[in-house]
C-alpha cells in the first residue's frame, strides 16, 4: 500500500497566487524524484467549527485560506528516500515559503495507507 505525507496550512489570501506558483515548482521536484502524486487544494466548504475544524487547526485568520495538501509514495522507504533528495535540491531553497505563510502553524505528518481502492 502507498504512503502519504499530509499537510494543512493557512495562507493569506493575498499570497495565494504566489503560493500556487511555488507549489507547482515543488510538485515538479517531488514528481521528478519519484512521488506518485502531488496535490494541493484550497478550502471551499470548510466551516469554522465550535471545537475542531480545518481552520481552527491552523488558527486561520479572516484574511487567510486553508490549504490541504498531500503527496503519495510507493511506500515509507520510497518517501524517506524521495524527501531526502527533495530537501537537498537547491530549487527548493526554503526561503521562498518564508514570506508566503506562517510555517509555525503548518500541520504535517506521514501516514500509512490502510484502505486504498
Amino acid at each position: 500500500m502507498s504512503y502519504v505525507d499530509g499537510f494543512l496550512v493557512a495562507v493569506p489570501k493575498a499570497n495565494l497566487e504566489t503560493y500556487k506558483e511555488i507549489s507547482r515548482k515543488a510538485g515538479e521536484v517531488w514528481m521528478e524524484y519519484g512521488a506518485l502524486s502531488y496535490v494541493e487544494t484550497v478550502a471551499d466548504d470548510v466551516p469554522y467549527g465550535e471545537l475542531t475544524s480545518f481552520p481552527r487547526a491552523v488558527q486561520a485568520k479572516d484574511d487567510e485560506i486553508v490549504i490541504f495538501a498531500w503527496i503519495t509514495y510507493e511506500n515509507r522507504a520510497a518517501r524517506d528516500e524521495i524527501n531526502a533528495k527533495v530537501m537537498a535540491d537547491p530549487r527548493l531553497g526554503g526561503e521562498e515559503w518564508k514570506d508566503v505563510f506562517d510555517g509555525k502553524r503548518m500541520i504535517f505528518g506521514g501516514f500509512e495507507t490502510v484502505v486504498e481502492m
